[in-house]
């Protein structure tokens, strides 16, 4: 079964935008929001090596990027089949 986790913050505008995109796919994600955690930010940044910035999004455990990758996968029509893999 694929697994999308998605670290967040409640704020963050790319945050928002990333989630609306996959909710209108359909796709089911472990949202893990890190305001005000330190240690899930740090677990965020290893998890990411190095990324800083929310969101930082990955699928089956791989780590696809931010907000705009993800859009530039579904616009490449590379999402939907990285979904279903």
């Amino acid at each position: 079964m694929m697994a999308v986790d998605i670290y967040t913050k409640v704020t963050c505008f790319y945050c928002m935008r990333a989630k609306a995109l996959l909710d209108d796919m359909d796709v089911s994600y472990n949202e893990i929001k890190i305001d005000g955690d330190a240690p899930l930010r740090e677990k965020m940044i290893t998890r990411s090596q190095g990324a800083t910035t929310v969101p930082q999004i990955f699928i089956n455990n791989s780590h696809i990027g931010g907000c705009d990758d993800l859009f530039a996968l579904h616009a490449q029509g590379k999402l939907a089949s990285l979904l279903a893999s």
